[in-house]
């Protein structure tokens, strides 16, 4: 076995005993669990009263816009972890292309907060 494929092994073991666990978890309540359906069990809601509206109901685009918002500004600042670990190694380059990132993001930031994309009526 070589160098490479004996670094990976662990990782082939692991993902192994995970579908393994993950097969028997899902297969093993099918053959142990009894099946008694009722009525209430078959039905659509269990919180005690009977469904109303349609489920296809439109929502505000707003809450769209927040949430991608919320997952850009949230994964570009997960970018400064892996930054602040490695400036030693990546010197003055790297900190300055980190500033010019986040001149960017900030740009952007106050783009949105001027166009109103942050306010809640």
């Amino acid at each position: 076995m070589s160098a490479i494929a004996a670094d990976y092994f662990p990782i082939l073991i692991f993902l192994v005993i995970a579908a393994g666990l993950a097969t028997v978890m899902v297969i093993l309540p099918m053959i142990l669990a009894k099946l008694k359906p009722d009525t209430e069990k078959l039905s659509a809601y269990e919180c005690g009263f009977e469904a109303f509206g349609d489920a296809r109901g439109k929502f505000d685009v707003r809450f769209y816009l927040v949430a991608i918002l919320f997952i850009i500004f949230d994964l570009e600042v997960a970018f400064l972890f892996p930054w602040a670990a490695s400036l030693r190694e990546i010197g003055v380059f790297g900190f300055w292309s980190m500033m010019v990132f986040l001149a960017v993001l900030t740009i952007g930031f106050i783009y949105e907060w001027k166009k109103g994309a942050l306010e809640w009526e």
